[in-house]
């Protein structure tokens, strides 16, 4: 088989990745071998690749691939998910710009054109998955929107239902005024922001007296119902019972006292809006006052805004502030930095609503999940770190709202069937909402004929998008509705799972919950947190700041395998990655190097010759530092430090590999090397390919299948992961002695400009005892023509030392000896010099007692230094003298 001079991923990876399909490598089928279970954290059906993507589902590869070599049935299930909220965002502007407003369509056209646009766009990023080498098992893809996977979340959310652990409330919730639609607690992200403290003057009604109080939204003194002062403030005791005016609006309001204000906060008055704030709510109710809802579902104002209908609450903001202050309301304003809360998925500044809504219960059901982790550790956290933020959440929990104002999604299977807010059924079909319903009116006795599915009315809106794949685990192999089903008997629990900690509250915990509750066991056994890719700035990387790189663009640039190492190499687990470009170029000269360390091998001419010395050691050394590394490998892969798995492979290819083995076993220049040795070393290399073909699947495929011809069974994503065997630590420390006797012969060379050709002597003051089994292998990789054993220091020498041992190499007819006299005493006159300079610094007391301490003590490694090499230097000139 002819071997291409150079590798060229882009002919490479499209042939191998075919090849993988075509004899079914990635499809995985109950039997009876060892289950490893992966699932894709499944990325939103609106993504294309981005370096998260590409970092995470890199290190899920590595896994599934490893755990395939091991002989494992491994199992990698990819997906999607239906993103209720950016799905329908985007069909929505789809929508927009042909002429069609969301609200002219029925709910039916609508999600027409949502699935339209699903399998227009949707699965984009899977197929660029593909290009990265993700060996997922394609045929088990799963979309949260699925018939059996709908099916499954309505039947979840019926049962939760009749645990009484799902309730319909009319609560204070977090609105995202661009989406009009509820968020959960979790996807509200605060962040500081620098705004406005607005002081406004508030009429005392039949006075002439004011109040003043301080809002950082003046918009909504438009919905205030109350003025509320603490009743320990003797500031505002002559206000108690009285009413005051809201500004513009004219509305008299009553002054009530609770020990809820603070008294140090502000004006220590508080303003109360019981629609739009969740403590004013509290006060309200507690104080029965009016609720005035001043806002729109896009946040913009209603009726209720008098002269601001129809704008939008920024803007309104700067408008009403000027109207105040016209009017002499606004006494002063002071900049103040105020956190607020933001949409996780649209960015938007949420609002505080009063709606009804779905909740689930989550304290009960945390319970096995909380226990799970921090006790008895059946589900293990990669870094241990993320227990304490897992800890916090879940001994914190609130209840889920689980609604969602949006046609795309699972629609809730509430049904209503009379005028109350309480008359209704929760049922996973029409039909049985309608036996529960007519049952209903029979137990109160109203009823005067039998409900129809046309008297039914199906809840507007649909479940949160993490209601779906919070069962992602069981549902992918359908658990819920078949839980007993041979498959998810076989694969669940699954083993691993990667992700973000960003998500840690969204997914990871509530997989954990859902686990406990529908299969009374974990969901997987080990979760492994990356960190977020950022640039060399520690950016985090997003389109708005235009510094990720295009994935697909990378991968053309520098090939999978050259992107995939890039990554890897700099990814320590739970901790960010600074990424940049050259680490992909490392990737892909590693790549390199390995090419032609192979097509080095394949050029030598074999012969059926003896077997050098130093070659059958040189074999024997690898094969002992290669089972070392294994060791290593192994245990990080056991602590889930993939990058230090990878760099461990990285060093024992490129160093121990390439740049001392081949060199060991090199043929002298045109000559055949012997058949023993270069099988061995063959195999060898196989071994190497192995370790290194979940980082680097393509090369190491393509060299594979390059070494000699191979069945369909014998392809190296299928071969066996190598065997854990003794290591021979008297070998690995002999090489690690000779390793340090070369360098020190190549320094010399080096620096005296001795050709390699030129065969030198070297003569050795053996104070280790060191035995001569390594003395071919020195010789060979540095051309000696004789080493001999004396007993006393030779003259006339160049020397160096390893640990106690002193090695000398006559230099006569080699190097010019005065010259050499020269810059001998030259060096040594000015390292002199210097540490005379040094000792006047330490001598003086001053210095040494004001100086800081870590001053001090590099001036006297300075010191100790040049000692020990003035007294070098000396050995070295009396040698030649």
């Amino acid at each position: 088989m002819d071997i291409p001079s150079k590798y060229e991923p882009q002919k490479v990876e499209n042939h191998w990745y075919d090849y993988w399909l075509q004899h079914n490598y990635f499809h995985s089928k109950p039997d009876d071998r060892e289950p490893y279970t992966v699932v894709i954290p499944p990325p939103n059906v609106t993504g294309v690749l981005h370096m998260g993507h590409m970092l995470n589902n890199t290190i899920q590869d590595v896994l599934i691939r490893r755990a395939r070599l091991m002989g494992k049935n491994a199992c990698w299930v990819p997906g999607m998910d239906h993103a209720s909220i950016a799905t329908e965002a985007k069909v929505v502007a789809k929508l927009k710009e042909e002429g069609i407003a969301k609200s002219d369509l029925s709910r039916e056209e609508f999600l027409k054109q949502a699935w339209d646009w699903k399998h227009k766009y949707g699965g984009v990023i899977l197929e660029q998955l593909k290009k990265l080498g993700c060996s997922c098992d394609w045929e088990r893809t799963a979309f949260t929107m699925d018939d059996d996977m709908s099916a499954s979340v309505i039947k979840v959310f019926v049962d939760l239902f009749q645990k009484g652990l799902i309730y319909r409330g009319y609560r204070m919730v977090h609105w995202d005024p661009q989406a009009k639609t509820t968020l959960s607690d979790e996807e509200v992200i605060y962040e500081e922001k620098q705004g406005l403290l607005y002081y406004l003057s508030y009429p005392i009604a039949e006075s002439k007296e004011t109040v003043t109080i301080a809002t950082t939204r003046p918009e909504t003194i438009l919905g205030d119902t109350a003025i509320c002062i603490n009743p320990k403030d003797e500031r505002y005791a002559h206000l108690k019972g009285k009413k005051a005016v809201v500004p513009i609006a004219g509305r008299i309001i009553p002054i009530i006292e609770d020990h809820y204000v603070d008294i140090e906060f502000g004006t220590g008055c508080l303003k109360v809006t019981p629609a739009h704030d969740t403590n004013d709510k509290t006060l309200g109710e507690k104080h029965n006052l009016e609720i005035i809802d001043i806002f729109n579902d896009d946040a913009s104002l209603n009726s209720y805004g008098l002269h601001y209908e129809g704008k939008d609450r920024f803007e309104v903001r700067k408008e009403i502030a000027k109207e105040l202050e016209a009017g002499g309301f606004l006494v002063k304003t002071e900049p103040y930095i105020n956190k607020v809360g933001t949409s996780e998925r649209t960015k938007a500044v949420i609002e505080p609503r009063l709606s009804d809504q779905w909740f689930l219960k989550m304290e009960q059901l945390a319970q096995p999940a909380l226990k799970a982790v921090l006790e008895t550790q059946e589900v293990r956290l990669f870094p241990k770190k993320f227990e304490n933020t897992y800890r916090h959440w879940m001994e914190n929990i609130r209840d889920w709202n689980i609604s969602r104002q949006l046609w795309w999604g699972q629609q809730i299977p509430a049904y209503y069937y009379g005028d109350g807010q309480n008359d209704f059924v929760v049922a996973e079909t029409p039909e049985k909402a309608l036996a529960l319903a007519n049952e209903a009116l029979d137990g109160r006795g109203t009823k005067d004929r039998p409900l129809t599915l046309d008297d039914l009315k199906q809840d507007e809106d649909v479940l949160d998008t993490w209601f779906s794949s919070w069962l992602w685990p069981i549902s992918v192999f359908n658990g819920i509705l078949e839980p007993d089903n041979d498959e998810v008997k076989y694969y669940y629990p699954t083993n691993d799972l990667v992700t973000g900690p960003d998500i840690i509250f969204f997914w990871v915990a509530r997989m954990i919950i859902s686990g406990y509750e529908y299969r009374g066991e974990r969901p997987f056994e080990n979760v492994y947190f990356t960190g977020l890719v950022r640039d060399k700035q520690r950016r985090k990387m997003s389109k708005q700041l235009g510094n990720s790189p295009d994935a697909l663009e990378l991968i053309r640039s520098y090939g999978a395998d050259g992107v995939r190492v890039g990554l890897l190499l700099s990814s320590a687990a739970g901790n960010d990655l600074m990424f940049d470009e050259d680490l992909c170029q490392q990737g892909k000269n590693f790549a390199n190097k390995i090419w032609n360390g192979f097509r080095l091998l394949k050029g030598w001419e074999v012969a059926d010759i003896p077997q050098p010395e130093a070659s059958k050691l040189g074999i024997a050394w690898y094969g002992a530092k290669f089972q070392q590394a294994l060791g290593e490998i192994e245990n990080h892969f056991a602590k889930y430090r993939i990058s230090d798995a990878l760099m461990t492979i990285y060093k024992l290819v490129w160093d121990d590999y390439s740049s001392w083995l081949l060199e060991i076993i090199k043929p002298v220049y045109q000559q055949p090397i012997d058949r023993t040795s270069y099988e061995a070393v063959i195999a060898l290399f196989e071994q190497n390919l192995k370790l290194l073909h979940p980082f680097m699947p393509f090369l190491t495929e393509e060299v594979w299948q390059h070494i000699t011809e191979r069945t369909p069974e014998e392809a190296l994503i299928i071969a066996q992961w190598p065997k854990r065997e003794a290591v021979d630590e008297k070998l690995i420390k002999g090489f690690e002695h000779a390793s340090e006797v070369v360098s020190g012969i190549r320094t010399i060379r080096k620096e005296k400009n001795l050709p390699i050709k030129e065969a030198l002597e070297l003569s050795v003051l053996n104070a280790e005892k060191i035995g001569m089994d390594w003395d071919t292998v020195i010789a060979k990789l540095t051309h000696l023509s004789n080493i001999s054993y004396v007993e006393a220091a030779a003259e006339g020498a160049l020397s160096f030392r390893v640990k106690s041992n002193e090695y000398f190499i006559p230099i006569s007819g080699v190097v010019n000896v005065e010259a050499e006299i020269k810059k001998i005493n030259e060096e040594l006159s000015y390292t002199k010099g210097f540490l005379q300079s040094v000792q006047k610094k330490l001598s003086n007391e001053r210095f040494v007692n004001n100086a800081p301490q870590q001053v001090v003590a590099l001036e006297k490694k300075k010191a100790a230094d040049a000692e020990a090499k003035i007294a070098t230097l000396e050995k070295s000139l009396a040698n030649l003298e």
